[in-house]
């Protein structure tokens, strides 16, 4: 005997509502994590912002030292110049966020800068003021101060290949660093335990580790700390799961 129209009728009506539940339930727990990070990130802000400004500001002021052309006579008064931007731009990694706009007014504050130099040799310095400065945003973007603002429409042919591969595609294109992202996705995570998760050790886990920390995926707190995932790491997270059951429906 077939089963009865009105049963397959309800059978139906309760895959749906199950799949609504399902759903719901994966919006929870996103936001649920999502307000994780944004309390472990905001607690490490809190806690080290003014220790990662001073040392941003000191490797900075390293690197303009060796970086910037040694025979200028104009050296000493760009290097002043150079630091004191520098200073400023490394103060709002302190602030709880950042805006886009202020961002972008110190992009115009270095072309600002760099019309003043007239020498062909400027070019130089002021390539690694802009490196530098690239540095600070990274970081801002890492701990979650600063976020772009999203684009409605997908433009592919904006996207870098090489930079997608090596920032996004790479660093997650392993089975034990998709298990770190997702168990610090929950919770900070020790060494030990994440050498639990994944079965590693020693060298062979600080490998994996040090992949997703260059990407600027995962976070330690402090030398010897516990591991959190960033902001970035993430909502690459979030996306490898929507991109996932996207495709398997």
């Amino acid at each position: 005997m077939g089963t009865p129209a009105g049963t397959l009728t309800e059978i139906r009506e309760l895959k749906a509502e199950i799949s609504g539940l399902r759903t719901d339930l994966q919006r929870f727990v996103e936001r649920a994590n999502q307000q994780h990070v944004d309390a472990v990130l905001g607690g490490i802000r809190k806690e080290y912002a003014g220790a990662f400004a001073d040392q941003q500001i000191g490797s900075a002021k390293a690197d303009l030292s060796l970086r910037m052309v040694e025979d200028c006579p104009m050296k000493t008064t760009c290097y002043g110049a150079f630091t004191e931007f520098l200073e400023n731009s490394a103060r709002h990694i302190a602030e709880g966020t950042v805006s886009e706009e202020l961002i972008q007014s110190y992009r115009e504050k270095m072309a600002a800068l760099r019309k003043k130099g007239r020498k062909e040799e400027c070019s130089t310095c002021f390539t690694e003021l802009g490196r530098l400065f690239e540095n600070q945003v990274g970081l801002m973007q890492t701990l979650g101060i600063y976020r772009k603002k999203n684009e409605t429409d997908t433009d592919f042919s904006g996207v870098p290949d090489d930079a997608v591969v090596r920032d996004l595609l790479e660093p997650v294109a392993s089975p034990p660093r998709f298990q770190i992202l997702k168990a610090l996705s929950t919770g900070t995570r020790t060494f030990s335990d994440i050498s639990q998760l994944t079965g590693l050790r020693g060298g062979n886990l600080l490998f994996h580790i040090r992949k997703l920390a260059d990407a600027g995926m995962i976070l330690q707190r402090h030398e010897r700390g516990d591991y959190i995932i960033t902001d970035k790491g993430f909502k690459t997270l979030t996306a490898i799961a929507q991109l996932y059951q996207m495709v398997n429906v």
